[in-house]
């Protein structure tokens, strides 16, 4: 196998090879944010398929939960951040029926505090670095444009040096210049498709999570409903 394509006056590294200093550096600025992006895509679309998977299997078992022990229980075998969602509502649980409390209403607006408080804290930290990405895909573009601007600049000051104005002389130029906007939507474009994949998906966990957060809230429900003081 042979790599004579890539000293190909036309190949996209010939050309990054004989492109001017700023312009590879930026080429390799928006290369390296690229790889950075993808491992952010692959890693947060993995990590949120994973907790929706969990969420939805432990909603399967809530139907049956009537008891604190039973809460507990499924607490103790969940995995993943509904594991420590649940345990935060099987705290106040518990608290609330070692204290004796009585007002139905007032273990509820607690319980439902407690799991929003979860949930959010539970959704910032699955969220991880999705916000690059959503940076990545507008700034991208722009950073590409800089490095078109600066070939197209560095085409017209080798005109006026060589006072030639034949394809010859601007064509390395605005090839460099392309090639930067090139790399700027190659960054740009799955980084902003990958951000709202990841929204969507990320919306969804926290779809499940309110749900149980939900029937939680009904079983405890039927927990005073048939509790006797």
């Amino acid at each position: 196998m042979t790599f004579d394509w890539l000293a190909s006056p036309s190949s996209p590294f010939h050309i990054f090879l004989q492109a001017d200093r700023l312009v590879q550096a930026i080429i390799v600025l928006l290369m390296l944010a690229s790889v950075v992006s993808w491992s952010i895509i692959i890693g947060r679309a993995w990590a949120l398929s994973l907790e929706r998977h969990r969420a939805v299997s432990v909603k399967r078992l809530l139907t049956s939960i009537g008891t604190q022990d039973e809460l507990r229980n499924l607490s103790d075998e969940a995995e993943g951040r509904i594991m420590r969602i649940l345990g935060a509502i099987e705290v106040e649980w518990r608290w609330s029926s070692e204290n004796l409390v009585r007002d139905y209403e007032q273990v509820r607006e607690r319980v439902v505090s407690i799991a929003e408080m979860a949930i959010q804290r539970e959704g910032r930290s699955l969220a991880g670095r999705t916000g690059w990405l959503a940076t990545l895909g507008t700034s991208a573009p722009f950073i590409g444009l800089f490095g078109t601007v600066w070939g197209i600049m560095g085409s017209f000051l080798a005109i006026g040096q060589s006072q030639d104005t034949s394809l010859a002389v601007v064509a390395p130029g605005i090839a460099e210049a392309l090639l930067a906007t090139a790399v700027g939507l190659f960054c740009a474009i799955p980084a902003s498709i990958g951000y709202n994949r990841l929204v969507q998906a990320l919306a969804a966990v926290d779809a499940e999570w309110r749900s149980i957060a939900g029937l939680l809230e009904v079983a405890i429900s039927r927990h005073f409903g048939t509790r006797t003081w």
